[in-house]
């Protein structure tokens, strides 16, 4: 098993977490990411008993800055997924970058000394923040997932490839891979283990954690207009609509976090993830939408960080797969006694 001093945030109980609210971010990138990570220590694994401490840490950073937000959880997904492989994770900053649509496809092929990385890949966060990347290819053997050092020759972020106004400080951006030259030991685990491994679902609840966040944060804007307002009976109503909804959100995620930890694993956890980010996706909505009309056309022009959140949150979200994983969670329910 990987030592625990080998790893960038050790497993702590929830006391030890550094409480996040005071925070203040003005967009990501790579000074926000690294300075984020450092207030941050320690931050457990996930699965090892403070799980629902994981998802308040995520939660707390989105609820100041999503964009941030997105960079610190791709870098805590790669450190649990180097933990889960028995390996030692990046020295730097981090992060996944698995997305596979048919236009964005990334292949890998076996050389004598290692692999060759050609192609381009879709929709990397932290493109031009990070030094390493978790990066999933297809390869003669199946589907692998390597560790790419990105200051290596032959990487090359796109710009001009995102166009929304949303997340636009995640610094997501095409990144085109031109032969790369990678050891053999790059690939971690075998072919297949990246989507099979358990933490893969796990990682998926991390992320509705950070919509929550969002939603979170829009909530405490909201709260802080009404309160200025006085007896403002409309925006008192939308923020006991938007307090009720994120007091749902949050148990939600508790009960994943504790079920989680109790070692729910196959297509039970799979089923768990699907249901988790499902709800937390339609109620971090709804929070969204009656904050906007709580702080009316005012709050959202002239707090720059409730406008940064209005365009962000609904590009976050739709990183849920919406009709489909539902689609395949009512399957589920149908074939269920």
């Amino acid at each position: 098993m990987v030592d625990d001093s080998m790893l960038p945030y050790r497993t702590e109980p929830p006391g030890a977490l550094t409480d996040t609210r005071a925070r203040r971010h003005d967009g990501g990138g790579r000074a926000n990411l690294t300075t984020t990570l450092a207030e941050l220590r320690p931050v457990p694994l996930p699965g090892h008993g403070a799980t629902a401490a994981r998802l308040d840490v995520l939660a707390e950073v989105a609820a100041e800055d999503l964009a941030t937000a997105r960079l610190v959880e791709g870098h805590l997904d790669a450190v649990a997924i180097c933990a889960e492989a028995d390996r030692r994770p990046p020295s730097g900053p981090a992060g996944v970058w698995a997305a596979d649509p048919p236009a964005g496809r990334l292949e890998a092929t076996a050389t004598p000394g290692g692999w060759l990385l050609h192609g381009t890949k879709q929709w990397c966060s932290g493109a031009r923040a990070l030094d390493a990347a978790l990066v999933t290819a297809h390869a003669d053997d199946g589907y692998r997932l390597f560790v790419m050092p990105l200051r290596t020759p032959g990487v090359t972020a796109l710009p001009g490839t995102w166009h929304a106004v949303g997340m636009r400080d995640s610094d997501t951006l095409h990144v085109r891979f031109d032969d790369v030259p990678l050891d053999r030991d790059a690939a971690v685990g075998p072919p297949g283990w990246y989507l099979d491994r358990r933490g893969f679902w796990i990682g998926g609840v991390g992320v509705a954690a950070c919509w929550y966040g969002g939603a979170l944060g829009a909530a405490r804007t909201l709260r802080t207009a009404v309160a200025a307002r006085g007896d403002d009976h409309h925006g008192l109503a939308h923020l006991g609509a938007a307090d009720a909804l994120c007091t749902a959100m949050w148990s939600t995620l508790q009960g994943a976090a504790h079920e989680i930890d109790d070692g729910i694993a196959g297509t039970a956890l799979r089923t768990l993830a699907w249901r988790t980010r499902a709800a937390v996706e339609r109620l971090a909505s709804l929070v969204l939408d009656h904050a906007e009309r709580g702080v009316g056309a005012g709050g959202m022009t002239a707090d720059p960080a409730m406008a940064r959140r209005a365009a962000d949150l609904p590009v976050y979200l739709r990183q849920h797969h919406a009709e489909r994983d539902l689609e395949a969670l009512g399957r589920v329910v149908v074939a269920e006694p």
